[in-house]
């Protein structure tokens, strides 16, 4: 800052209070001289120390979000709201990949939080119990989303992933369908996923129909070419299949490529949904059914909510704790 100052002929405070638009003493800056401030910076790559000032503000200037997939258009869609929602703001989203594991997102949680965001979204509602402690003794707003947690750390933008696969399970009921399976992966790491495969299985009850259809395969996230050999092993154990509900679109359309490449007629040998309407279900063919959300505006709502509290815990007050609840649809297409 000192060498900037040198260059224009000014002072140091006078590149504080040019670099700095929250100031209050902005209008002491005439803009033509700010611009040749910037001017300087620009030459010599100067870039704020970010660390100092939040020492000076106690501002860090950015909120975390922590999602577990990369190749997965929801989430990235969801950071894409988060982001429309901060803007204008002056924070930054820095994102952070859990890769469905809750004790990788405890170790990503330990370091954001020695870093000091000013909040931060969280997916799922599942956590370690060391990271549940070091979010609630953060003192910094926390959203969680794309769940329902049973014991929200605080904020929650969300819905039942349950109850979305339960309503999916009861259309291709009302269409006919009757011996209907679920294919998934291996393990709960993917807890939205246990949860869709739990409402699958209740309403399978409720409707008097035959359980235990489960095929489990592969880690998640569960790609194309897990979904596709995953519905080769379904048709093998149980050839009288009439439908399969997948854990996700990106399953859902490996099914049914392999699906294609057999011979297998969709829907006429067995029925395909999918789960999240990515663009690959709406532009296949046949185009697939699935649960549909807006992924934008769940991550906008979450990003709006905490900008709210963020702004109340500026104000040394607490925002009450809020739950969104985000609507879904069964979107019905040529698949089923």
């Amino acid at each position: 800052m000192a060498d900037i100052a040198a260059r224009v002929g000014v002072s140091k405070m006078t590149v504080s209070r040019a670099l700095n638009r929250t100031s209050q003493n902005d209008r002491a800056t005439s803009e033509e001289l700010r611009q040749r401030i910037l001017a300087a910076c620009d030459e010599m790559g100067y870039v704020i120390d970010q660390t100092a000032r939040t020492f000076s503000s106690k501002r860090s200037g950015f909120v975390a979000a922590v999602i577990p997939s990369l190749n997965n258009s929801n989430f990235s869609e969801t950071a894409q709201g988060i982001t429309a929602a901060i803007e204008g703001s002056g924070l930054q989203l820095l994102l952070a990949y859990s890769d469905y594991r809750t004790e990788n997102e405890e170790q990503l949680l330990k370091s954001l939080l020695m870093r000091r965001p000013e909040g931060i979204i969280l997916t799922g509602g599942k956590h370690t119990p060391s990271a549940r402690a070091m979010l609630q003794s953060a003192g910094i707003p926390v959203v969680e989303t794309w769940d329902l947690p049973a014991e929200p750390i605080e904020h929650v933008v969300g819905f039942s992933n349950a109850e979305a696969s339960a309503a999916l399970v009861r259309h291709l009921h009302g269409k006919g369908y009757r011996r209907i399976a679920f294919i998934g992966g291996t393990s709960n790491r993917d807890t939205r996923g246990a949860d869709r495969r739990r409402g699958y299985a209740e309403a399978i009850k409720a409707l008097g129909l035959p359980a235990g259809r489960v095929i489990s395969f592969g880690q998640p996230p569960i790609s194309m070419s897990q979904g596709a050999e995953a519905v080769v092993q379904l048709i093998k154990q149980w050839p009288d299949v009439d439908a399969a509900v997948c854990v996700s679109d990106l399953s859902a359309f490996g099914a049914l490529a392999e699906c294609q490449r057999r011979g297998w007629k969709v829907p006429g040998r067995i029925a395909i949904a999918g789960f999240g309407d990515f663009e690959v279900a709406r532009n296949c063919h046949p185009r697939l059914t699935t649960v549909a959300l807006d992924c934008v505006g769940i991550g906008r709502a979450a990003g709006e909510l905490l900008m709210r509290a963020i702004d109340a815990a500026r104000e040394d007050q607490r925002l009450p704790a809020e739950t969104v609840l985000i609507p879904f649809r069964v979107e019905e297409r040529e698949s089923t």
